[in-house]
């Protein structure tokens, strides 16, 4: 598939890019080249091959989520500087662009 003139201009506009003429013709060969790349990609057999996600094989090396009892509501808010029904109590803050 080649990419055409008026695809890379389409895309100029798209992205609200000026480019030459001379930019246009680089642009349509090197974008010709690309989806040639893809293309030819395409032509290799993945039906046995497994999607992946990394290169290498990963394993989960976090810890499993298990329930555990907290710390007492009134011993976190033992220092608080501010309390309020039974939560910290923190000055409002209204941000305006």
């Amino acid at each position: 598939m080649a990419i055409t003139i008026e695809e890379v201009e389409k895309i100029s506009r798209l992205a609200k890019l000026t480019f030459t003429d001379e930019e246009k013709l680089k642009f349509t060969q090197q974008l010709s080249q690309m989806i040639a790349y893809v293309e030819k990609l395409n032509e290799l057999d993945t039906e046995n091959v497994p999607p992946t996600y990394h290169v290498v094989e990963m394993n989960n090396v976090f810890r499993e989520d298990v329930v555990k009892p907290s710390m007492p509501q009134e011993k976190v808010l033992a220092n608080a500087p501010a309390k309020k029904g039974g939560y910290f109590s923190v000055p409002k803050v209204i941000a305006q662009d």
